[in-house]
């Protein structure tokens, strides 16, 4: 009988799949952060421009959702664990919080840009550590990269000048 492990055939090694997870597990956390945020930020937006900001942040919400779990089924196809639990993203998301209450679309969406961007800083440091450690996870990271950055083109374009 043939015996099965957790990771594919030709799966990385142990420490090199330790190295994916470490690496992806803060886009992970970010990614959770940022669909938390948006979200609140969606509850609470008001302005001239509310219904077109308030769909643009569910999408938001969407794809971080999409993508963190994305980045979370690779992390545990390769075999390694993660934690993403509630406390855990309080205390190490690179994500700042979006004000209390009711907040003008200006004032929001520039508060969730400030979200996305701190993302974009931990996947830019995923895709350049991933480089030598697994083309795999870092071409998903390059993804989410590319479609993180079209949804603040998307938000920024409601409050550029």
């Amino acid at each position: 009988m043939a015996t099965v492990t957790a990771a594919p055939q030709g799966a990385k090694t142990a420490e090199l799949t330790k190295g994916v997870a470490a690496h992806l597990t803060p886009v992970v956390i970010d990614l959770m952060a940022l669909a938390v945020e948006g979200k609140q930020a969606h509850w609470h937006v008001r302005g001239v421009n509310f219904m077109p900001v308030h769909e643009l942040l569910d999408a938001l919400v969407d794809h971080a959702r999409e993508f963190s779990d994305l980045a979370a089924e690779r992390i545990v196809t390769l075999g390694q664990p993660l934690d993403a639990r509630v406390a855990t993203i309080g205390a190490t998301t690179t994500v700042p919080a979006v004000s209390e209450g009711f907040q003008s679309t200006d004032a929001l969406v520039a508060e969730v840009i400030a979200g996305i961007d701190a993302t974009l800083v931990t996947l830019r440091s995923a895709i350049d550590e991933l480089d030598e450690i697994d083309p795999v996870s870092q071409d998903l990271a390059i993804a989410i990269t590319a479609a993180l950055e079209k949804d603040r083109w998307f938000l920024f374009a409601h409050i550029a000048a």
